[in-house]
């Protein structure tokens, strides 16, 4: 089988000639691929950090694609973006598909790939049908019956039903009355069943060997699969490319969270109490026993007083806090009316639902009694901390508690590697994780193992591993500026003044073209009001993540405008890829550390000064190099490109961990020390 790999991937190969000028060798992508298909044949573990330009997609494609057809074994391949995921489906497994067409003997098992998306992106025909006919009584207002008549235009153009291709809805909540939902699904007994988006996506998932997903759709089929009931095929293998963020999807869905606005949404479904419009309404002009429905309006309007209190006490513990961070540490911190109330609404609903006089009805009541017990067992167990070697906390979505802030009541287990040992590295399987950042060293330059930080987090300690660097010339491509003269970030609003000062000059010395990465959206908000008429009157434009629109938005207005500045924060550091010279400077403004009141950053550092560990060295400094790593990843996308990354952080050279963020970068990158204020 290796010897068809190199064959596939080789410099005269199909793929080759297929890409044309396209192609470019690189040997970092055949050690890459040789590596895979050893492990997909003996199902082991494996962890590969490849750096960027390595073309780490085939590199684990084509040998996922070759175990598919010639060992009839079924492959899964998780990545964390959207973007990486369309890439795959549209661009590189349908290069794959042609090639090995030509290669591969025709009584082999063909190569059947499919995108698996979670449930709740699927429309159902029968609950849009139901809710166009009884949209004067379940939508409170105009715009809602607007986004529904959205819904429907759509509908009779659609061919895959999913909110990819969904136009954008003044009410975006209405989705969730036409959404295909699995305690609302009447299954066979339904009349569109053979017409079903959902079913037919989960037939095409069946009878696929090459299934494509998220992360998050992925951990959310494991953790039910834990429960006996995942919704994915058996699989033989799975390969989680982005795998850098594995430790935080899987934390998300290991864990449980409660937000306000999915309790006030719930229960205005049932009932508004505005308009008096929603399910319970229409139930009774249905003909519903009245009796019954008046219980459970009132049994509405005691939760939603219910849910005020609990989240309005909550809020109010958060605002007490001595720190920011959020982190509940004892049980039964705040009353819990909450659950008894959604206790009582579920046992009205399921009487309403025992006494409905056709499916449908029963299927809708089923469906808010199910959520409605969901709410209350959540509570219940985040209040109680039910859920041991876990942190708990609370957030709020607004700096204060005024009109339109959110509270979320969550927890996630402190380490998740125990678990996933446990689940995911199991001994029929092979695991293999991919990134450009994974390792927090070189591996020639570090006496200890570069991967031992992901090893110890995930749970893979006994995972084979390989680090390959960037095929791209650095030391002609990238220019790494390290500002000495900058004052230290404890310095406050001296720190800030200096970075605005630094951003302007070294954004004017590149004519735009840049990226200024921040750690916080408080400072990146504050040197953006600093720095925004300077960079005006430069005919530079200033793009600002949380004001100028979407993600997306901000990246194509930054593609196509070359002399345009973008401050970013959290998710700009990565998963970006902006080719080219629209990108030519990428400033780091703050060395990446997680703040360490973040609850689960708390708890994690807690834990190892429990065990008489060092908490800087084992989990501070590993993740913000790695994410330092990703940071400095975002200049240099292709062969041709060419700039500057700039670090006006000077603890890089000043403290003795400074050099560990250095070495972590690809080798023979040129190095300016700025000594003296120009």
């Amino acid at each position: 089988m290796t010897d068809l790999i190199e064959h596939l991937l080789s410099n005269t190969g199909p793929i080759a000639e297929e890409l044309g000028d396209l192609f470019e060798p690189r040997p970092q992508q055949l050690d890459m691929a040789k590596a895979v298909t050893n492990a997909l044949a003996q199902k082991t573990s494996l962890l590969v950090e490849a750096g960027t330009g390595v073309g780490k997609s085939l590199a684990y494609l084509v040998p996922a694609a070759v175990q598919c057809v010639t060992q009839s074994q079924r492959v899964v391949i998780a990545t964390n973006t959207i973007a990486l995921q369309e890439q795959l489906i549209s661009r590189d497994v349908p290069l794959i598909l042609k090639t090995l067409t030509d290669n591969i003997p025709s009584e082999v098992t063909p190569l059947v790939p499919v995108l698996a998306k979670g449930r709740g992106n699927y429309l159902s025909i029968r609950r849009l049908a139901r809710a166009s006919s009884r949209q004067e009584r379940i939508f409170p207002d105009a715009a809602s019956r607007k986004s529904l008549h959205v819904i429907e235009q759509w509908a009779y153009d659609t061919t895959e039903g999913t909110l990819a291709t969904l136009p954008e809805l003044d009410r975006p909540a209405v989705w969730d009355r036409v959404q295909s939902d699995a305690s609302n699904c009447m299954g066979r007994r339904c009349p569109h069943n053979d017409s079903c988006f959902y079913q037919n996506a989960r037939r095409s998932l069946e009878n696929a060997n090459l299934i494509i997903c998220n992360h998050a759709l992925f951990f959310s089929d494991l953790v039910m699969r834990i429960k006996g009931h995942g919704f994915l095929p058996h699989y033989d293998h799975v390969i989680f490319d982005e795998a850098h963020n594995l430790e935080d999807v899987a934390s998300d869905h290991f864990g449980l969270s409660l937000a306000e606005s999915r309790v006030s949404h719930m229960l205005a479904m049932l009932y508004h109490p505005r308009t008096g419009k929603g399910l319970l309404s229409a139930q009774a002009q249905l003909g519903a026993d009245t009796d019954t429905i008046d219980v459970a309006i009132a049994r509405v309007h005691q939760a939603t007083h219910a849910a005020r209190a609990f989240f309005d006490d909550l809020a109010t513990l958060h605002h007490g806090f001595s720190r920011s961070g959020g982190r509940i540490n004892e049980p039964d911190a705040v009353p819990n009316p909450l659950t008894p109330a959604m206790n009582d609404l579920t046992l009205v609903l399921k009487r309403l639902k025992d006494n409905a006089t056709n499916d449908a009805d029963r299927f809708d009541l089923a469906s808010m009694a199910e959520r409605s017990s969901d709410i209350a067992i959540t509570a219940e167990s985040l209040i109680k901390q039910s859920m041991p070697d876990c942190a708990y906390w609370v957030e709020i979505t607004a700096s204060t508690r005024g009109f339109g802030a959110r509270v979320r009541f969550s927890c996630s287990p402190i380490e998740v590697g125990p678990l996933l040992d446990e689940h995911l590295f199991v001994e029929d399987k092979s695991i293999i994780l991919t990134s450009a950042t994974l390792a927090t060293g070189r591996s020639q330059r570090s006496k200890s193992d570069p991967f031992a930080h992901v090893r110890h987090r995930l749970g893979c300690d006994k995972a084979d591993a390989l680090q390959l660097g960037s095929p791209f010339d650095h030391a002609r491509q990238t220019r790494l500026v390290i500002d000495q003269t900058m004052p230290s970030p404890d310095q406050g609003q001296t720190y800030l003044d200096a970075i605005a000062q630094r951003v302007i000059e070294h954004t004017a010395a590149t004519q735009g073209g840049a990226f200024v990465l921040f750690t916080s959206f408080k400072s990146l908000h504050a040197v953006a009001d600093m720095v925004e008429s300077e960079l005006e009157m430069l005919n530079l434009p200033l793009l600002v993540q949380g004001r100028g629109g979407s993600r997306s938005k901000l990246l194509e207005t930054f593609r196509n405008d070359h002399a345009a500045v973008l401050f970013g924060a959290a998710s700009f550091w990565q998963g970006v890829d902006v080719p080219g010279n629209s990108l030519r400077n990428v400033i780091i403004t703050h060395l990446p550390f997680d703040p360490p009141d973040r609850p689960l950053t708390e708890a994690r550092i807690q834990r190892i000064k429990d065990q008489g560990g060092n908490p800087f060295m084992e989990e501070s400094l590993p993740r913000a190099i790695i994410r330092f790593k990703q940071g400095f990843g975002r200049l240099i996308r292709t062969q041709s490109d060419a700039g500057r990354v700039v670090v006006l952080d000077p603890r890089i050279v000043t403290k003795r961990y400074g050099n560990l963020f250095l070495r972590a970068l690809p080798e023979n990158v040129c190095i300016d020390h700025v000594t003296a204020c120009e």
